[in-house]
């Protein structure tokens, strides 16, 4: 097996005359949570379910732990909660984990574990049906935990809880990721992804536009520049960084740049005579980058970064 634990090549799904899911080169690496980032629609769970197996790819291949989508073996090794998680509701969540764990062939043993990792241990006895909708969320993390997998597919996990449940569960899934755990997580929440993962792949109307970690996909931040004469001011910067970085709002200029480039446009506006009245940074959020990336709907899928020997080409 190599470094990577999910590997696709120009995977595809097409419906009638939909594709749901458009030549996806996607690579999860083991130990990390990646996170698959993208609009409601955009083909996240469709492709967590041919990865799966659940259904067929119309074209393209996957492998998911050495081998195809499906396969008996690997499956005994992935941890899955696609979409709302089902179980008897008349059963305590022990028992639930318990028929599971019959039906994986796994030791009862590992409940215990499960329970206490999701922080389900003393409501383990009350029946399913009676739990909030956080707790049947978090009784489907255990349910995954159970086959101590190597890999967890994880769609949309927050997705109709609270703002407490949300956050229940982002600590849940970031702690999950520090002990080492595998993660193919799918949001539609920018501001998870953010706080939770370790990489980001970008899918937007069925393609995967934008790869790279946070910060990479971030690209730096804006240094905001307030000047007199602001004019002046702006030529000069123009010389300085690419001019299309360069936008006047709310009577300052905001440069797309590097923190590091702060000093030398600062000296350079001193020097043509221009008073710098205040120099801010301030960082680029995840949602600037998405609403860039989406706007400007690229046609080919693009690696952001520095080129790593390591990383393969999306494109």
């Amino acid at each position: 097996m190599t470094e990577y634990l999910v590997e696709t090549a120009k995977l595809t799904k097409i419906y009638g005359r939909r594709r749901a899911v458009d030549d996806l080169d996607l690579r999860v690496r083991a130990g990390e949570v990646y996170g698959f980032l993208g609009p409601n629609g955009a083909g996240k769970t469709t492709t967590m379910k041919m990865l799966l197996g659940l259904i067929r790819p119309t074209s393209g291949t996957a492998e998911v732990l050495g081998a195809p989508p499906g396969d008996p073996a690997a499956l005994a090794k992935i941890g899955m909660l696609v979409e709302t998680p089902a179980f008897y509701p008349y059963l305590s969540g022990r028992d639930n984990l318990r028929v599971l764990a019959r039906y994986a062939a796994v030791p009862e043993s590992r409940i215990d574990a499960a329970l206490e990792t999701v922080d389900l241990s003393s409501r383990d006895r009350d029946r399913f049906a009676t739990y909030s909708l956080g707790m049947k969320q978090r009784l489907g993390v255990a349910a995954a935990l159970l086959k101590d997998p190597d890999l967890l597919i994880m769609d949309e996990p927050t997705n109709g809880l609270d703002p407490a449940g949300m956050a229940d569960m982002r600590r849940l899934m970031r702690g999950l990721g520090d002990a080492g755990r595998t993660i193919l997580l799918s949001s539609h929440m920018l501001s998870e992804v953010e706080e939770i993962c370790d990489r980001v792949g970008v899918i937007f109307q069925s393609r995967l536009i934008r790869e790279g970690t946070v910060d990479q996909l971030r690209g730096g931040g804006a240094l905001q520049v307030t000047a007199d004469p602001l004019d002046a001011a702006e030529l000069v910067v123009k010389r300085l960084v690419d001019a299309d970085h360069v936008t006047v709002q709310d009577g300052r200029l905001r440069l797309r740049t590097t923190r590091e480039d702060a000093a030398r446009i600062n000296r350079e506006l001193v020097v043509a005579g221009i008073d710098v009245l205040e120099l801010t940074w301030a960082e680029r959020t995840l949602e600037d980058v998405f609403l860039e990336m989406t706007t400007e709907r690229p046609t080919e899928p693009v690696t952001v970064g520095r080129p790593d020997p390591n990383e393969r080409d999306v494109r």
